[in-house]
Formats: C-alpha cells, structure tokens, sequence
C-alpha cells in the first residue's frame, strides 16, 4: 500500500517545518516499515486525519483492530507514549505495544524503529464528543477531563506550563513587535500569564491540546481522550481550550460574548477550577493561536480567535 499523507497533514506541517525538515518524504517508507515489523495488515488511512501525524487503522496479526500513529519529533511523540502510558487507559486511548525502556518513554530509551510510532486500540474515529448537542458535549468532554488530571510520574519527561508557555510568549513578543495591531490583546495575555504563573504551581498530568474532537467514542467506555501533548501544571490550563470549542459558532451569535462568559463560570463550577484562573488561560491560549494563526497565514482563524479572546 502506498501511504500517502493527507492534504490536512501536509498543509499544518508546512507551516511549521523547520528548514531541511524532511519527515513527510520518509513518511511512506516509516509506515512501511512500522506495518512490516509489526505484521500487521492495513485496511485504510484515517482521512482528513489530524494536524500533526499520520493515522492508519490496521489489525494486529491476532486480527486485533488497531491503530498506527507515526509524528515527527517536533511532535512530541515519545512525550504522548509517556502520558499515555501513564494513563494506563484511564480516560484515554490505550498503547498497544509496551513503552520501551523504563515506560517514561524519553527519546533516548526508544529504538529507532519504535521512534515515532504507536500502536493503540481502535477507538470509533468517526464518532467524537463533537457530534453531540453543545451542553451534551461539554459534560461529556469535561468528565473525560477529570479522568486525565492525575499526579505526573517522578522524573516525568514532560514540559511545564510555565516552560510551554514561556516559549510562546516570546513567539508572541515578537508578532506584537512585527504586528502593532495584535500588541494590545499579546499585553494582555503576557500580563494575565505573569500573574497566573506567580501563585504556587499546581502538578497535575495535562491532555495539552485538550477539545471536543479529541475525545472519541470507544468500547472500554463511552468515551476516551486521543491525540494529547501533555504538559506539567494546573488544571484551568487544560480546561481552557475546551472553552473555546466552537468558536465559529460562537462569534456568530449575537450573545456570545454572553455565552462565552457563562460557559468560563459552568466549566470551572462543574471541574472545581478557579474561575478567574480558567479565563486568564483561556484568554492567554485564544491569543496565542490566534497570533499564529495569522503569522502562518490563516487570516480568518486568526480573526475569529482574536475577536474571541477579546471577550475575556
């Protein structure tokens, strides 16, 4: 079979390859190599599929089905083997195939044939959160959530939220300095970040990149996370990005600043997340994408976003 990345994949990856990146034209020969080693049988490639990696629905040599994610290491892999690892399965899709090494899953313990490459249980891919009614999804979403904030391995592998978000306020930094008329939210989302950093920090395991899409209808349980980039910190940072699922639907009401603002009090009573805490995240995260969004060249996310985050 010819693996050939989907068009989703190749166009998020463009805007972000570094120079001489040349993980898209080794894709078909990795998966290759990773369907070979693990004799497996290949029925199709998930399409549209994510931003971030190549998705194939597979069945082991027992006829097991399954799935066989390859990313490139700007992705963070080995970190996902790490929390997923973790997790045990708790809340989130579960690792086929052990950790190697000690189960942390750094880098330096996985051979080359296992870099960048996991094998997990088949959820229902076409069937997320997202295909319930809004309220429905957000409760669904958010128990999911729970599930997932559970205290890191020691010695865990994975960045902080101040280390995550400490490179990103510089990219930030920068735009505003390139981009005078992003300078006034980027003020205000480096100034909600200081005084959100400054209190005692909170260790809990984080999804990372934790939405609606992101939590799939499975066999074990209703419901199950996939696809984290976890991090280190508090729980409002993870919940924030979930506040702005939707957000299309959101800027195109005539009350959803309103919404917006409802939704920030429901997620943090019903997670027990400090209010004032959730909306500084989710006002520091909405401007960060929103700020790349439109340094990469995707206009309209970038408005919509920063319109958003102007709200909070």
């Amino acid at each position: 079979m010819v693996f050939e990345p989907p068009k989703r994949l190749v166009r998020a990856l463009g805007e972000t390859a570094p120079d001489g990146d040349d993980w898209l034209e080794k894709l078909p020969e990795a998966a290759q190599q990773a369907v070979a080693l693990r004799e497996l049988t290949v029925e199709r490639v998930q399409v549209p599929g994510g931003r971030s990696s190549l998705v194939v629905l597979v069945r082991a040599a027992d006829g097991t089905p399954a799935v066989l994610k390859l990313a490139p290491g700007r992705s963070r892999p080995e970190a996902e083997r790490a929390a997923l690892a973790h997790w045990a399965g708790r809340g989130a899709v579960q690792l086929l195939e052990p950790s190697p090494g000690s189960g942390l899953g750094s880098s330096s313990e996985v051979p080359p044939s296992a870099a960048g490459v996991l094998l997990l249980e088949r959820l229902r891919p076409d069937v997320s959160v997202r295909s319930l009614p809004e309220a429905k999804a957000l409760l669904e979403a958010a128990g999911t959530l729970r599930r997932l904030w559970v205290e890191p391995p020691a010695g865990f592998p994975f960045e902080t939220v101040a280390e995550r978000t400490g490179r990103q306020a510089e990219a930030m930094r920068a735009r505003a300095q390139a981009d005078p008329e992003v300078a006034p939210l980027v003020g205000l989302a480096l100034a909600a970040r200081e005084e959100l950093l400054a209190a005692p920090p909170e260790h809990r395991l984080l999804h990372g990149t934790f939405r609606q899409s992101k939590v799939l209808g499975g066999e074990r349980m209703p419901w199950l996370a996939v696809g984290p980039d976890p991090v280190v910190g508090e729980c409002a940072f993870d919940l924030a990005r979930l506040v702005r699922d939707r957000v299309e639907d959101l800027i195109a009401q005539p009350s959803g600043a309103a919404t917006t603002r409802r939704r920030v009090k429901r997620l943090a009573e019903s997670l027990d997340v400090d209010q004032e805490r959730l909306r500084g995240w989710t006002l520091f995260r909405a401007v960060e994408s929103g700020v790349r969004a439109r340094r990469v060249g995707r206009p309209r996310d970038a408005e919509v976003l920063l319109e958003f985050a102007g709200w909070l």
